[in-house]
């Protein structure tokens, strides 16, 4: 069935580069590389990672095959991830594009930390560097970022990077303790 408008970025708008590394005042956003497996593994160990992304990782295959799944993502252009590092080129989290949709010109940002980088801003930089990215060198017009009521931390996130409190979905994201309601934030790229 044709679309009836242009698609807003074109087919291969990903796919056509490499995913880029990117800076963020004293971080970096690489793409992961197999030797951040332990980093990977020890961070989806962690009891609020847990809660909120819903997954853990049991073994070294499921964690190579975590790491290994973005690169077919940004070549299928539904999602990107990167690692966010210190100067170091020590693993602090994680930031990434979800649910892309190129036609509509749209992602969701997701992002978490590893607990001994928490409190430091890490998150907050780093979905600000990716949103600059997105929106300057790609040119997404609208990204959003979702999280439970009961994660305030994420809230804060969400805020610091800019993002408008839109709204509230009810019931929308269902993790181990049952249905939460879901804030919707959001960025447009003229914001």
């Amino acid at each position: 069935m044709p679309l009836l408008v242009d698609p807003a970025l074109p087919e291969g708008t990903l796919r056509s580069i490499s995913q880029p590394p990117l800076a963020a005042d004293h971080l970096t956003l690489r793409p992961w590389r197999a030797a951040d497996a332990d980093a990977v593994r020890s961070a989806f160990g962690c009891p609020d990672i847990q809660r909120w992304h819903v997954r853990r990782l049991d073994d070294r295959a499921e964690t190579a095959e975590w790491i290994d799944q973005w690169a077919a993502r940004w070549t299928a252009e539904t999602a990107a991830s990167w690692a966010v590092t210190d100067e170091a080129d020590q693993v602090l989290g994680q930031v990434g594009l979800r649910t892309i949709s190129l036609p509509e010109s749209t992602a969701s940002v997701s992002y978490w930390v590893v607990p001994g980088a928490r409190g430091r801003s890490v998150a907050a930089r780093a979905a600000d560097a990716l949103t600059r990215w997105a929106f300057g060198e790609i040119g997404f017009h609208r990204l959003a970022i979702q999280h439970s009521t009961a994660n305030t931390a994420s809230c804060r996130v969400a805020v610091r990077a800019g993002y408008s409190l839109e709204g509230t979905l009810r019931q929308a994201i269902k993790h181990a303790d049952g249905w939460h309601d879901w804030h919707l934030h959001g960025r447009l790229r003229t914001d």
